[in-house]
C-alpha cells in the first residue's frame, strides 16, 4: 500500500514541480552565478526572503486555474476591460521574448563551455529541438519529460559540497541582510528578484493546471470550473 501511495504521489506531481523547476532557468542560473562571483555571500539573505513570495505566486495562480477552469489571460478577459488584457499580454510577450533569448543564449554558452563546440550551433540545435517538441508531441509527453528533467536540480546539492563553501560566511550572509547603495549591488539585487519571480510563471502555472484538467477528460469550462 505504501509503495502504491509513493507511486501515485510522484505520478501526480506535475504543474507545481515543473513550474518551480522552470523558474530556475538558464537566465536565472547565469544571474545567480554573476551575483555569487561579484558579490560573494552578501545576497544569500534574499533566499528566505524571496522563496515565500515565489510560493505565494505559484499557489495563487494554481488555485486560480483550478477554481475558474481557465488560464490567467482567460480570467483577465472575463473580469476586466479589454485594455487590461492587452497591456498584461503585451508585457508578458516582451518579458517572454527577452527571457527566451537569455535562456537560449545561456544554454548555448553552457554547452560551448562543456563541449568546445560553438554556441551558435548549439543555439540552432536547441531552437529546432524545442520547436519540434511543441509541434510534434503532446502536452502529456512534454510534462513527463520535464518532470524527469527536474532531477538535474540535484546538481545544486552536489555542488554545495564540492565547492567547499565557508559555512560561517554562508550563515552570516543568509541571516544578516546587507544593502549597498551602489550600481552593481542594486542592479544585481533587482536582477535576482526579476529572474526568480518571472512574469511567465503567473500564466504558466494557471495554464498548466487547466492542461492537467483537460488531460483527465474535463474538456469543457463547465467541467473544470470549481
Amino acid at each position: 500500500m505504501n509503495s502504491q501511495r509513493v507511486r501515485t504521489f510522484f505520478r501526480n506531481l506535475g504543474p507545481g514541480l515543473i513550474s518551480g523547476a522552470a523558474d530556475d532557468d538558464p537566465s536565472g542560473v547565469s544571474t545567480y552565478s554573476v551575483a555569487g562571483a561579484s558579490l560573494g555571500y552578501s545576497l544569500l539573505w534574499m533566499v528566505p526572503f524571496v522563496i515565500p513570495l515565489v510560493i505565494a505566486v505559484q499557489l495563487m495562480c494554481a488555485r486560480l486555474g483550478l477554481v475558474t477552469g481557465q488560464g490567467l489571460a482567460g480570467v483577465i478577459r472575463r473580469r476586466y476591460p479589454p485594455g487590461v488584457l492587452f497591456v498584461a499580454c503585451a508585457l508578458l510577450a516582451i518579458a517572454n521574448i527577452v527571457n527566451i533569448g537569455a535562456d537560449l543564449g545561456g544554454m548555448a554558452a553552457g554547452m560551448e563551455l562543456v563541449t568546445g563546440v560553438t554556441a551558435r550551433l548549439w543555439l540552432v540545435v536547441f531552437v529546432v529541438g524545442l520547436i519540434g517538441l511543441l509541434l510534434f508531441t503532446s502536452y502529456a509527453t512534454i510534462a513527463r519529460l520535464f518532470k524527469w528533467l527536474t532531477l538535474v536540480l540535484f546538481a545544486y546539492v552536489a555542488t554545495a559540497f564540492l565547492a567547499h563553501p565557508n559555512l560561517r560566511e554562508i550563515l552570516r550572509g543568509t541571516f544578516t541582510p546587507q544593502l549597498h547603495w551602489d550600481k552593481a549591488f542594486l542592479s544585481t539585487f533587482i536582477a535576482v528578484i526579476g529572474t526568480t519571480i518571472s512574469p511567465y510563471l503567473f500564466f504558466w502555472q494557471a495554464a498548466q493546471e487547466v492542461e492537467e484538467e483537460r488531460a483527465q477528460g474535463r474538456k469543457t469550462l463547465h467541467d473544470r470550473r470549481g
